[in-house]
């Protein structure tokens, strides 16, 4: 893909009643690239990037011309450059991507398409790739250690990351299985009396990780390959005693594990595997005064190769945009109480 781009000198700053030094850039996108998947229906992408920036975009047939203070300009035709590269991988453009995107090229951090171009998993219609830096982060550290956690609030994607690394090694056989496990603790109400068999009374504590595999997998291949052992989704305290060679593992919900149901999940890792542990040390369901063994676990095996830890935050909430509100306004009552508190 070619994108043309002109640089033109010194004008008028239209969101600045004076004359001032400004910048202008023609980007020339190319003829085959649908305008109205680049800017939206009635415009409203492009409408997103001018409400960003401060900068003026005219829009010509398929040339984009952008003046602006030079930094703004420089930016804004990144920017572009970006959304094309992503729309000419085949990555849909929404208000969603566009504005996770303007995040990325403002804050400096990475380029959109480093981060949402990295498509774990196509399936179902749909692909799935990090979001945030944060994410992209954690997405590498899996890739690159043997054992990963990643520590961070609900809807970080903590899970929904892991289980499509984990579905993509599985595909591209760099393992035979996936095991799939998570504590089964109260959260107010006890195993013992909620009705059915053993399996029935732990299947709702197992029900995201079977959302996520089926939103990847699908209706047909899912029960197939669990039939075969391909797919194990189990509590953690049936992988006792166990260890699991060529498998990609995940502990979700691993904040509410002991210290000593941690060692033992680590201590089953065979030959040829890799783990995953999630949690969120904010939201611990221990009985009160036990330790969470996320949290300890992460003093222990600081300094050890192959095992990464990745810390996402806020930021990387991909949920409605209140639950980062809601999490930032959490994180700082926290700060506040413990500064109270000491």
């Amino acid at each position: 893909m070619t994108i043309h781009s002109e640089r033109g000198g010194t004008g008028y700053h239209p969101r600045d009643d004076r004359l001032a030094e400004a910048t202008q850039v023609k980007i020339l996108v190319p003829g085959d690239q649908n305008m109205v998947a680049l800017l939206g229906q009635r415009d409203e992408l492009l409408k997103l990037v001018e409400a960003a920036f401060d900068s003026h975009i005219v829009v010509r047939g398929n040339e984009i011309t952008i003046s602006g203070p030079p930094r703004e300009t420089d930016r804004v035709a990144l920017l572009f450059e970006e959304l094309i590269e992503l729309l000419d991988k085949g990555h849909e453009l929404t208000a969603s991507s566009v504005g996770r995107s303007i995040e990325l090229i403002k804050g400096d951090e990475a380029r959109p398409t480093q981060v949402l171009g990295d498509l774990l998993l196509t399936g179902r219609g749909k692909g799935v790739a990090p979001k945030t830096l944060g994410q992209k982060q954690y997405v590498d550290a899996i890739r690159n250690a043997t054992v990963t956690f990643a520590v961070g609030p609900a809807g970080t994607g903590k899970t929904y990351l892991a289980v499509a690394t984990a579905v993509r090694a599985l595909q591209e056989k760099e393992v035979t299985r996936l095991i799939l496990s998570r504590p089964a603790v109260e959260a107010g109400e006890r195993l013992g009396f909620l009705p059915g068999t053993l399996y029935e009374k732990i299947d709702p504590y197992m029900k995201p990780l079977y959302d996520a595999l089926f939103e990847m997998m699908g209706a047909d291949a899912l029960p197939r390959l669990m039939e075969r052992g391909t797919i194990e989704v189990a509590p953690l305290a049936f992988l006792r005693g166990r260890t699991l060679n060529d498998a990609f593992i995940i502990l979700d919900e691993a904040q509410n594990t002991t210290p000593e149901q941690m060692k033992m999940f680590l201590t089953r890792l065979g030959f040829g595997s890799k783990a995953v542990v999630n949690g969120d040390v904010t939201q611990i369901d221990l009985p009160a005064g036990q330790t969470s063994g996320l949290v300890v676990v992460q003093d222990i095996l600081t300094g050890i190769d192959g095992i990464e830890i990745a810390h996402l935050g806020g930021r990387d909430v991909v949920r409605h945009k209140i639950v980062q509100d809601i999490v930032e306004a959490y994180r700082v009552f926290g700060e506040r109480r413990a500064r109270a508190d000491g």
